[in-house]
């Protein structure tokens, strides 16, 4: 199968393809410049670099041409700060883009799609009651995103939308999302404050399976929420406590209260700065302080991720967090287009 990539050079892309190239497959990517120094990508993969959003149509319809499947790599996520609005800019990137990308590749006769998209979507539609989408532009952003590319499936394209939770791991050259919490756990000298809760996960090769399993798998318009591992916070901060030195640290859970008080500080500097987050902070101790775990048999299994190393992933991700602020290492960051 021949298959193109928006954002084949990212942590999430560049995996993808190395999975997909060793199963047989032929990759090509679009990827902003510049290639993280030191970045492991296939030699296989032809790689136009280059920002998508600034191409005509007749200029994409050419990346398409006689592709198979399809991979859209290249969302922004819930960290990104804004002045208001800032579902105008997620909407921007998250759901128009997709649209436009998605008719394209429906037009070229692409017949399998794959939407890198995120696992508050899954607890989004599985907790109504907590109406995520009303306080959350983020995850308003990700679910209306599923909504508008299922509208693109039928019996000859096939559209899949993976529901990502944290992922562990690392690429040369480019700085891990995790180096704001190394930031705050490496400031606690003794003692590490942290809510109740827990998280699903997956290492970056497990999402390089996920993503080849939905291409050579997935039939019609689905959602997979994908979690191999799930680990309560407290488990999480000790295996990064012990990789970045702060090993001897006791750890105190605090109650979800204590945690709002902080969010509550972090949204009023947002207010003065006026700009906004992807999440209400202060509605997000909901969601932080709740064990968001994701059973394997909902997608994993299915699209055949294997078994890895988590606390080797977490490792890697904290190591190279500590090196890049203790050494200043220069490194490519998160890019808003």
């Amino acid at each position: 199968m021949k298959i193109f990539i928006i954002g084949g050079t990212g942590l999430l892309g560049s995996q993808a393809a190395e999975e997909l190239i060793k199963r047989g497959h032929s990759v090509s990517s679009i990827a902003l410049p510049p290639i993280p120094e030191g970045a492991k990508l296939p030699k296989e993969m032809k790689i136009h670099l280059g920002n998508y959003l600034e191409m005509t149509d007749d200029e994409l319809l050419y990346h398409f041409e006689n592709c198979e499947g399809f991979v859209f790599a290249a969302g922004v996520d819930e960290r990104i700060e804004r002045p208001p609005s800032i579902y105008q800019f997620f909407k921007k990137y998250n759901i128009d883009t997709v649209k436009r990308l998605l008719g394209l590749a429906k037009k070229a006769g692409v017949k399998h799609a794959v939407i890198l998209g995120s696992y508050f979507s899954y607890f989004a539609k599985k907790n109504p009651e907590m109406e995520l989408t009303k306080w959350h532009p983020y995850i308003r952003s990700r679910v209306e995103q599923e909504n508008e590319a299922f509208k693109f499936a039928n019996g000859d394209f096939n559209v899949a939308v993976l529901e990502l939770p944290y992922i562990f791991g690392t690429q040369s050259g480019r700085k891990p999302v995790w180096t704001f919490l190394v930031e705050n756990l490496l400031a606690m000298k003794r003692i590490t404050f942290y809510p109740r809760g827990g998280t699903a996960m997956l290492t970056v090769r497990q999402v390089g399976e996920a993503i080849a399993g939905a291409l050579e798998k997935n039939i019609g318009a689905k959602a997979y929420p994908l979690g191999y591992y799930n680990m309560e916070w407290k488990e999480m901060i000790s295996i990064f406590n012990k990789h970045i030195g702060r090993e001897k640290n006791k750890i105190i859970t605090i109650p979800k209260f204590l945690y709002r008080i902080s969010m509550r500080k972090i949204m009023r500097d947002q207010r003065e700065n006026n700009i906004e987050g992807g999440l209400h902070m202060v509605k997000f101790a909901d969601l932080q302080c709740t064990k968001l775990f994701i059973d394997k048999s909902l997608g994993c299994e299915f699209l055949g991720v294997k078994k890895d190393n988590i606390e080797e992933a977490i490792g890697q991700s904290a190591k190279m967090s500590v090196e890049i602020i203790t050494n200043n290492k220069k490194v490519v960051e998160m890019k808003e287009e």
